[in-house]
């Protein structure tokens, strides 16, 4: 007879070998991560997920191209920022570097005036990481799998975020000139969309799990792209939306008469917008409060640069981080944030910046050691 127990033994074991090695794999990126120090002087943009094509209609990052450029002319460069590349610049699983290059060599160049700055860094993702076999790929110098930024005695890690899907990543290392080949040649054609987690929601899920509960092991901060959702301090829009409706409607009861019209318009703009998300299934992404019962601030997302008319970035400066949106400064955001976070429009260029949420380092840090 079979016996149910010994069955469950065995799943558990199973489970908690995937645990460690997908545990092991972030460690070795930990371990072999390209140092990078922090003091007040520092200031570095973040950016992942381009996607670049041949500037096709199938190309993402045709539609936010200019924009990209733009705010890195005439905003980062002149602002002394430093460039970190997090993964899936370049889209080879649908097109060949060579085609890439061609349609946006304005962009390599770019790129590597940021080293004037301070530096310039690209890690790999999984849609990029072909370029390891190119042997005269144009920012060659500048790539590594994985950044470890030091702040003080603490760590930020810096890597795209396709190496907690362990079992994914080594199918597709095995598989990977038949599955671009498919992309490429057969997928592409007719217009089907990556094969990607950014639009899985489960796998999203699991692979930001994974890699919060590395970082709540080693007391770090990951930073990471891959799923395209911008997260910060560990926070998704519905988790943020959801602390921010708590934390006015706690302010509502001791705030004078006057002001409780203002809060309650507030709150309603936010429930409309919380409401919004979950009709359109984002509910379902860091649910239930998140993965604790309490947020622990150890993951970041910088999201995409190919998402509908806006680019989301994490910047880091001095001892502050936090996360950005840009877009047409012509269109109405559809996103609420705090009052004293309001647009800021870049100079004539119809582009608008603004920040969805910043905090102190030393508070991150803080908390995470005393969550943990």
């Amino acid at each position: 007879m079979f016996e149910l127990p010994t069955l469950g033994r065995c799943f558990s074991k199973s489970t908690m070998w995937f645990l460690k090695k997908k545990h092991a794999h972030l460690e070795g990126l930990l371990q072999k991560a390209k140092p990078v120090h922090l003091d007040q002087s520092s200031r570095i943009l973040i950016l992942s997920d381009l996607h670049m094509g041949n500037g096709g209609r199938l190309d993402e990052f045709r539609q936010n191209s200019e924009l990209l450029k733009t705010i890195l002319n005439s905003y980062y460069l002149p602002e002394k920022y430093s460039l970190v590349l997090n993964g899936d610049i370049e889209e080879l699983f649908k097109f060949p570097l060579k085609s890439i290059a061609a349609k946006w060599n304005h962009f390599y160049e770019l790129f590597q005036r940021f080293e004037k700055n301070g530096f310039f860094l690209k890690t790999y993702g999984n849609h990029d990481s072909a370029l390891l076999e190119e042997k005269d790929y144009q920012l060659a110098s500048s790539l590594v799998e994985s950044v470890k930024f030091h702040y003080g005695n603490e760590t930020l890690l810096l890597f795209h975020g396709h190496q907690a899907s362990v079992l994914l990543w080594e199918t597709y290392s095995i598989l990977s000139r038949s599955i671009i080949l498919f992309l490429r040649y057969i997928a592409k054609p007719i217009g089907i969309r990556n094969f990607s987690v950014a639009y899985n929601s489960r796998r999203r899920f699991a692979i930001e799990k994974s890699i919060y509960e590395f970082s709540n092991q080693s007391k770090i901060v990951s930073i990471i792209g891959h799923t395209h959702r911008p997260l910060f301090e560990s926070l998704s829009k519905v988790d943020f939306l959801n602390y921010k409706i708590e934390d006015l409607c706690r302010t509502y009861s001791s705030t004078e008469d006057e002001h409780r019209t203002e809060i309650g318009r507030k709150i309603t703009l936010l429930k409309t917008e919380l409401d919004a998300c979950y009709k359109k299934g984002k509910g379902i992404g860091l649910r239930s409060g998140l993965y604790n019962r309490v947020p622990i601030p150890s993951v970041f997302n910088s999201g995409c640069t190919i998402g509908k008319r806006a680019v989301t970035a994490i910047e880091i400066e001095g001892n502050n981080i936090r996360l950005v949106c840009w877009y047409n400064g012509k269109q109405k955001p559809k996103f609420i944030t705090d009052d004293d976070h309001i647009p800021t429009e870049l100079g004539s260029t119809g582009y608008s910046k603004i920040v969805l949420n910043e905090d102190s380092l030393d508070y991150v840090f803080s908390r995470l050691h005393l969550l943990t």
